[in-house]
């Protein structure tokens, strides 16, 4: 397994999830760099989406800690938790919007609830974030309006009001097709680029992974931990274990096997 050569954004330790006696993973050891686009990945039935409710602080460890910029996020205070959520921003897979609340409204809520700014203000930052999105004059629009890539993306415009420093998507391309989640993979790079935010993803479609992810780890769900961690393309052609090899060479991924990551400069 690879060795982070830039300082450590997240870091987990020891962390060992479980549902009562039925462990799910154990013993997962990772750190996540700072400006990485970071991929949790695996088979279904893994834990993907629980570690990422762990990292998120929606569920307690069995055992084990979870840091951000060092310090613990397990062992911390409510108010510490706090003041280190307000460093995040989140999409979840269903995008979270709320139906009875304009694009505009909806951009506005963190916005409202966080900052000191006037309703003026704040008008001028959600227009900007939706046009940063691709969403420029659809400040009016409902959810219901618009189609299902547009809505991933105002949920996107929604995660960077605040302009945090770690941005958490769950499954972010689930239910578009091809092309709309290629140019939300494209999106998703380009605010990375242009805000420096830490990205940490689950996916498991091979063509966003292989297009824009920089680290990943891999969970095992019958050994119940990680074996393996790394840029995917790495362990697609060089992973010890066949399990890994097997699962980034599956053949719908065949396309993006020859495809760089977009925003590298290093392949």
């Amino acid at each position: 397994m690879s060795t982070p050569t830039t300082d450590q954004h997240i870091s987990v330790r020891e962390l060992t999830m479980a549902y009562g006696s039925f462990v799910i993973q154990r013993d997962l050891s990772f750190d996540v760099r700072r400006g990485d686009i970071f991929v949790i990945m695996g088979g279904s039935g893994c834990g993907k989406s629980t570690l990422l409710k762990h990292m998120l602080g929606l569920l307690a460890p069995a055992a084990g800690d979870i840091l951000y910029d060092g310090s613990s996020f397990v062992g911390a205070s409510a108010q510490a938790r706090d003041a280190i959520r307000r460093t995040w921003g989140i999409s979840y897979q269903t995008g979270g919007m709320f139906s009875a609340m304009t694009l505009a409204e909806n951009v506005a809520l963190p916005l409202q609830l966080y900052t000191p700014y006037s309703s003026s203000e704040i008008a001028d930052i959600v227009a900007y974030k939706l046009a940063l999105v691709g969403l420029a004059g659809y400040q009016e629009y409902y959810p219901s309006e618009i189609s299902g890539g547009m809505n991933k993306r105002a949920a996107l415009a929604r995660a960077i009001a605040l302009d945090p420093e770690i941005l958490f998507f769950d499954e972010p391309s689930a239910g578009l097709d091809p092309i709309s989640s290629r140019l939300l993979d494209d999106l998703i790079v380009e605010l990375q680029q242009s805000t420096g935010a830490t990205v940490v993803m689950v996916t498991h479609e091979l063509a966003s992974i292989f297009a824009i992810a920089t680290n990943s780890v891999y969970l095992d769900a019958a050994s119940r931990t990680m074996i393996d961690h790394g840029d995917p393309r790495y362990l697609r052609d060089h992973s010890e274990q066949a399990v890994v090899r097997q699962f980034l060479n599956r053949s719908n991924g065949a396309e993006a096997k020859t495809e760089p990551p977009r925003g590298s400069g290093n392949e």
